[in-house]
């Protein structure tokens, strides 16, 4: 049975959570955020294998597509809104064009969606598509926007909130406090750079990633700290999994004061202790 991935589901969570009970005369309501085909959809990416048909466009265009063919479906629509934010409206047509702006410029958070069937004005229906190979869709993708994912990305579990994010940021319904610490070190390592958190994040200071026992389990601490932003531009260039290297790398720009001062209270006396036990040593 075709099943929704938690990957688009998350996106779905996401929008609703921002765009449902949102302020303006008309939000976006959980019905109109569809992942899975009614029972009688075959073909195309609202499917998974086994709704797909011979030759169905979404398996066999792409490699990415025969490869990541599974039983989830890999698409969502998004239905109609209207929303109000600082004095300004927001609409899907809009919404849609963002979106769309985003996946012509390759933004680096896009490169998993496949198309997007849109309308810009509520009348003519387009459709952007990554491979070129249509231009248009069917009536009903005036009221509603359809977002089609290469196969390989669902499969993979790769996060598509990423964009959605920074659309939400930028009307103003996504607060910067909103993105998580994990989700930060995740745009970079994509080298998403375009969110306003993220920008800001760059503009600021460099990570530096200290490591700290919580319950058994060892977890990177992002510590903003004024100052080298070029070495932070270096890290979002680096793979965050290799954090000894980061940490090395990090501290030998900083001086004794700065690191000190990098401390939180919390954990000071801890580090004065294995200092000095290393001392001892």
């Amino acid at each position: 049975m075709t099943r929704a991935p938690a990957n688009l589901l998350a996106v779905r969570t996401l929008l609703l959570a921002h765009l449902d009970n949102a302020p303006g005369p008309d939000d976006l309501e959980p019905a109109e955020v569809g992942i899975v085909g009614d029972p009688a959809h075959r073909g195309g990416y609202h499917c998974g294998s086994d709704r797909v048909v011979t030759n169905d466009y979404s398996v066999v265009e792409s490699p990415r597509d025969r490869a990541g063919l599974t039983l989830d479906a890999a698409a969502f629509d998004v239905g109609g809104f209207e929303v109000r934010v600082g004095g300004r409206t927001h609409t899907l047509p809009s919404f849609s064009l963002w979106c769309v702006g985003q996946c012509v410029a390759n933004a680096a958070d896009t490169r998993d969606i496949r198309e997007i069937i849109y309308s810009p004005d509520g009348n003519t229906v387009r459709r952007w598509d990554r491979l070129g190979k249509r231009s248009s869709g069917d009536s009903s993708h005036r009221w509603h926007t359809h977002f089609s994912f290469f196969r390989d990305a669902i499969k993979a579990g790769r996060d598509q909130r990423p964009m959605f994010r920074r659309y939400l940021s930028s009307i103003g319904l996504l607060e910067e406090n909103d993105m998580t610490e994990a989700e930060i070190i995740a745009a970079l390592r994509k080298g998403v750079t375009s969110d306003p958190v993220i920008r800001e994040v760059l503009r600021r200071a460099p990570w530096e990633f200290l490591p700290a026992d919580h319950g058994g389990k060892t977890s990177a601490h992002a510590i903003v700290l004024n100052g080298l932003p070029a070495q932070l531009e270096a890290l979002g260039n680096r793979d965050f999994t290799d954090e000894p290297a980061i940490i090395q790398g990090v501290l030998a720009g900083l001086t004794p004061e700065k690191i000190a001062a990098a401390i939180p209270p919390s954990m000071a006396k801890q580090v004065a202790d294995e200092l000095a036990r290393r001392l001892v040593a």
